[in-house]
């Protein structure tokens, strides 16, 4: 009897893997969740087995995840599979040690590609290394499809099932409501947060016809710079299903965020994206490299109106999943 381990270790991993866990409950599928303690302020503390990370001398906390993961040996008994989701440093240490238990890995979200080590650092870098040790591929996309076989994998292991993200949002309503939704935290945005909030700033300053509103992340990083905020309203992250009523009622949005471009290609909003390269194309995502790029495309997208469908897939994505892993 097949027993499948699900890890995760953020929020947005946890958002993405609820769709297969309801279709594996539905089919009275055996798997166990198991919870990388990545980000305690963000994610659900739903769990069958939880993997502490501590604080090791002389490392950083990403090797810190690494190193706590790998002795974590306990939650892989009796496990024949194990699925992970994208390309977090928890996902990568999962798959990793489940490699050298030689246990077959299920790579949820995978194929993206931005070509660029540095741009998501450290995320373009960890798909990468999970893509190589990985058994099954499941590509949201055919472009992602098309990354995968360039990298010369099996191409009876790669599967095109849509983003399951999309799933969570089928039959949400929209409209406009003049709100613009901001997020930033990534990690390669950190030395320039400070300019970011200045623009974000000024943009808020200029367009008092819009509200700006930031739910903030946690990490210090971010929040250090929250003080030159005057006319965007800062508040704590929202919940997910408030933050899904809210990008699907907003006027535009402006994120760094993965997942919400994603989301934003399905409700036809505009995402100027704070980044310079993007794992995700959408007709919705328009990248902004520099702040000074967000203020220019802020003046010239604000109002684009996307006629276009969502890349990601039709919402159906659990259920194709779930026949896969039912028939290993």
């Amino acid at each position: 009897m097949k027993l499948l381990l699900v890890a995760y270790g953020t929020r947005p991993e946890f958002i993405k893997i609820k769709p297969i866990l309801n279709e594996l409950d539905k089919r009275g599928l055996s798997y166990k969740l198991v919870q990388v303690a990545q980000h305690t302020d963000l994610i659900e503390q739903i769990y069958n087995q939880k993997v502490e990370v501590f604080d090791y001398k002389g490392l950083n906390r990403l090797d810190c995840i690494v190193k706590s993961v790998l002795a974590a040996s306990y939650i892989f008994e009796d496990v024949t599979h194990v699925l992970v989701q994208g390309d977090t440093t928890t996902s990568m240490s999962v798959a990793l040690a489940a490699f050298h238990k030689e246990i077959p890995i299920i790579h949820l979200e995978a194929g993206l590609r931005t070509f660029d080590q540095d741009n998501p650092y450290p995320e373009e870098a960890n798909r990468r290394i999970i893509s190589a040790v990985a058994s099954i591929h499941l590509c949201p996309t055919p472009l992602d499809k098309q990354n995968i076989v360039r990298e010369k994998y099996r191409n009876n292991t790669i599967h095109v099932t849509g983003n399951t993200v999309i799933d969570n949002l089928i039959g949400i309503p929209t409209s406009k409501n003049r709100e613009v939704i901001v997020t930033l935290h990534r990690r390669e945005n950190h030395k320039m947060m400070h300019e970011w909030f200045e623009v974000i700033e000024q943009l808020a300053t200029n367009h008092k016809d819009y509200r700006f509103i930031f739910p903030m992340h946690p990490n210090p990083n971010v929040q250090k710079h929250k003080e030159v905020f005057k006319n965007v309203e800062v508040c704590a992250p929202f919940s997910y299903n408030e933050m899904k009523q809210r990008l699907a009622n907003c006027e535009l949005v402006i994120s760094d965020s993965g997942g919400i471009q994603e989301e934003c290609s399905y409700f036809k909003k505009v995402c100027l994206v704070c980044r310079s390269a993007t794992e995700r194309p959408s007709y919705s995502s328009i990248l902004c490299p520099s702040p000074n790029d967000l203020v220019n495309n802020f003046g010239m997208f604000r109002a684009l109106a996307i006629d276009e469908s969502c890349p990601f897939g039709d919402g159906n994505a659990a259920t194709k999943i779930a026949d896969i892993i039912e028939n290993i």
